[in-house]
């Protein structure tokens, strides 16, 4: 049995994440500090389904607060075997209009989980980034070794630095750290602002189905089950690693895509929830975001290769499970905001 932190607990990933731990018998502490990027209920929703649970404890706290989180690593009875920092701003578009507090989560709050890992020992990182860095010069399928200096949104530019500051602690302090460049996640109880709530939502409850572009852009969705299972494939990658004859193993710093690699074209996204919801979609096509990128596609050999994973999930099952799970929580679902 191991012992993990997990930061931004009640979020999309993060839940998922926390329970595949608990199921597997490890102690888990969830942070979050519960705040209103989008509608609280998706979060309380998430988090109901891990109180209470054995093994499991929360603390409603902000990783931006750095002298809570060394109150809190000074009451653990045990130190950590991992941090696994899934707390993050995200969001393209939201990032262009305040900046500043994607940066101070996404890179002061990482900056604050790595000094701790210095100062408590720990030796074991998992940081969460995103797909949105690769911009839209790379060929595709991206793949890790790509240039990622040309940032299209405060969001993609927030994780680069914490990307960086990453490798800094593991060059300087010897500390075992993977990378996940996730692409697009979607399943049950999702981000209000990713594609794919939306057009469930939209299309069920007969608003406007908003599409920026023409509809032909593609995305990398890929299954929530999946990313947490791969999540947690770095952490046991990691603790196994077995040292060499003599001495211990150097320390891994690896950058890893997380995706289905299996694209997706918008309009056949929005097709496949109206034949699922039995609903036709009342189309409306606005002006594409400049910070939108027209096409994601995730090269995923490396986690094949240094994990043994791959994402097991179809689309079409996925997308089902989504509108399963709205149709059975829609007496409030249908009220979150989406935005625009």
């Amino acid at each position: 049995m191991s012992f993990y932190l997990v930061t931004g607990v009640a979020g999309f990933i993060a839940s998922k994440v926390a329970e595949f731990l608990l199921n597997q018998g490890h102690r888990v502490v969830g942070l979050d500090n519960l705040n209103h990027a989008y509608d609280v209920r998706l979060k309380e929703w998430r988090l109901k389904g891990l109180l209470g649970r054995q093994g499991f404890s929360f603390h409603k706290m902000d990783i931006c607060d750095r002298d809570a989180l060394e109150g809190l690593f000074h009451a653990q009875d045990a130190p950590f075997n991992a941090i696994i920092n899934l707390a993050a701003r995200a969001g393209v578009r939201q990032s262009v209009e305040d900046p500043w507090v994607y940066y101070e989560t996404n890179v002061t709050g990482t900056l604050n989980l790595l000094e701790l890992c210095r100062c408590k020992g720990i030796k074991k990182f998992v940081l969460a980034s995103t797909s949105s860095l690769y911009g839209s010069h790379n060929p595709m399928p991206y793949r890790e070794d790509a240039d990622t200096n040309g940032p299209l949104s405060p969001y993609a530019a927030s994780k680069k630095a914490a990307e960086t500051l990453c490798y800094t602690y593991h060059y300087l302090y010897g500390l075992d750290i993977i990378v996940f460049r996730y692409f697009t996640v979607y399943g049950p109880g999702g981000r209000p602002d990713m594609s794919l709530f939306r057009f469930v939502q939209w299309i069920m409850e007969g608003k406007p189905v908003l599409i920026y572009g023409d509809g032909t852009q593609s995305r990398d969705f890929t299954y929530v089950d999946d990313i947490a299972l791969g999540t947690i494939a770095a952490v046991k990658y990691m603790e196994r690693r077995e040292p060499p004859v003599s001495g211990s193993p150097s320390p891994v710093y690896e950058i890893i895509n997380l995706g289905s690699d299996t694209p997706v074209v918008l309009m056949d996204a929005v097709e496949l929830v109206e034949a699922l919801v039995g609903k036709k979609a009342n189309l409306e096509f606005l002006p594409m975001h400049p910070a939108d990128v027209p096409a994601t596609w995730a090269d995923i050999s490396k986690a094949e290769r240094l994990l043994g994973w791959r994402p097991k999930t179809s689309f079409e099952e996925g997308v089902g499970n989504l509108v399963d799970w709205f149709r059975e929580n829609r007496t409030w679902a249908k009220e979150v905001e989406t935005g625009v």
